[in-house]
């Protein structure tokens, strides 16, 4: 089963190499145009689903204490090597179950944890991810009054908010922080995570980045932005431009999936 956002990307074949844009282009091979860019972005976002959280149900932008936790707790749960639906399903258990605050969590111990991740179909990962909640949420109540919004406020700068939230938990790696500040980037001045490995994959496959870039986080993200600012969708934030793009590499770019990929007539 793959992770939900990213996983081990050795590329399964050759073609995902074999083409690049802009000023690493193939010798005699242009970048691509504005007017291209556009068309595979519209494309992209009115055939792949964009934010994670919106999915949920969640509304980040209004910066409230339980949307932003909610989106914390599933950002823990995509972090494990399990199914998106999965996720889902244990994020809603959750929610029902009334575990969407740090302290609720705490109180159900780690018994009721067990039975509510074992309901969500979590059960080859529930008594590791029982033990990361309990001790991610007592930290962040003995930290932060388990407050996410104190965490980001009194973070330095970008660097600062990371390792503080990896400093939560030893649960806690580079994919889950990603994961979480991705769909905060543009609603928290500090979240600026780099791009996942998998985002960068289905970038390169639509042309949308070069080369020189491709195992590069930040700087691709940084090309990525400038693209949307030519092209924004109405209705659409980066975060469902980029989300879209994980999900992209995730589901086909990685696998070769290409009679099936929803955007098999951009792929390089």
């Amino acid at each position: 089963m793959l992770r939900a956002d990213t996983a081990s990307l050795r590329p399964m074949g050759t073609h995902h190499h074999a083409k690049a844009v802009g000023k690493s282009s193939v010798v005699g091979r242009p970048g691509p145009t504005a007017a291209r860019c556009l068309a595979v972005i519209r494309a992209l976002l009115s055939r792949v689903p964009g934010r994670f959280s919106s999915e949920l149900g969640l509304n980040l932008s209004a910066r409230r204490q339980r949307e932003l936790f909610l989106w914390f707790l599933a950002a823990l749960l995509y972090g494990a090597r399990i199914s998106g639906s999965i996720v889902t399903k244990t994020h809603g258990e959750f929610v029902r179950r009334g575990l969407t605050s740090p302290d609720q969590i705490v109180k159900t111990g780690w018994d009721g944890l067990v039975v509510a991740l074992d309901a969500g179909g979590y059960a080859r990962y529930d008594f590791k991810t029982a033990t990361k909640l309990l001790e991610v949420m007592q930290h962040l109540m003995d930290q932060y009054d388990g407050d996410l919004q104190r965490l980001h406020d009194i973070s330095g700068d970008a660097s600062d908010l990371e390792n503080r939230l990896k400093g939560l938990g030893k649960g806690i790696g580079e994919v889950t922080v990603q994961i979480f500040l991705r769909e905060l980037r543009g609603i928290w001045p500090k979240a600026r995570p780099a791009l996942s490995p998998l985002g960068i994959l289905a970038a390169k496959d639509l042309e949308l980045c070069s080369c020189m870039n491709g195992r590069r986080g930040h700087a691709t993200v940084e090309q990525l932005r400038v693209l949307w600012k030519r092209s924004a969708v109405e209705r659409k934030s980066f975060s469902d431009f980029e989300s879209a793009l994980v999900r992209l590499g995730r589901d086909y770019c990685r696998r070769q999936r290409k009679q099936n990929c929803p955007m098999r007539e951009f792929c390089a």
